[in-house]
């Protein structure tokens, strides 16, 4: 692993942003058949109902920029991109929302990303303090997530509940 490290080290920035997108228009593009071959499967089994089928549609019509925000996430975008297949959703519309998302994943690795990665080597190789600090910028986003997740759902909760309970 380290090979490749220091191999893409020295490759033009072009070039290791041509390598990023193609990887992850590969990977999701093969998470996307995946779940079409669960469908086609399940379908062939059994028929979903009409209700069933137009949710499908519907997400299926407006779930192109979800797939392409799903790649500026760490953890969600192999769920969404699946969950593209399992609705059918059609492929020219799966891939105005892969293309971008492949575009802007390989732009966050090629820049950022990538330095972020190696300041992480940076301090597992013996300096403490870089790896001490990314952990700290990492939790510092984690809390402030949950707490903003907390605060929305108590406001939405709180307005839209109409119970006299706190």
């Amino acid at each position: 692993m380290n090979g490749v490290i220091e191999a893409m080290r020295s490759w033009p920035w072009a070039w290791a942003w041509c390598g990023f997108f193609l990887v992850a228009f590969l990977r999701a593009g093969a998470t996307y058949l995946i779940g079409r071959g669960v469908t086609a499967g399940v379908i062939r089994w059994r028929s979903p109902n009409a209700r069933t089928r137009a949710v499908m549609d519907r997400v299926g019509t407006w779930g192109a920029p979800v797939v392409a925000l799903s790649f500026l996430t760490v953890g969600v975008q192999t769920i969404v991109n699946l969950s593209a297949g399992l609705i059918e959703m059609r492929w020219p519309r799966y891939l105005s929302g892969l293309v971008p998302g492949a575009a802007a994943w390989a732009t966050v690795w090629s820049t950022i990303g990538m330095a972020a990665f190696y300041a992480l080597l940076g301090g597992l190789r013996g300096e403490p303090l870089v790896a001490l600090a990314g952990i700290v910028v990492v939790a510092a986003v984690v809390v402030i997530y949950l707490a903003l997740r907390k605060r929305a759902a108590r406001l939405v909760g709180g307005d839209d509940s109409g119970s006299l309970n706190p």
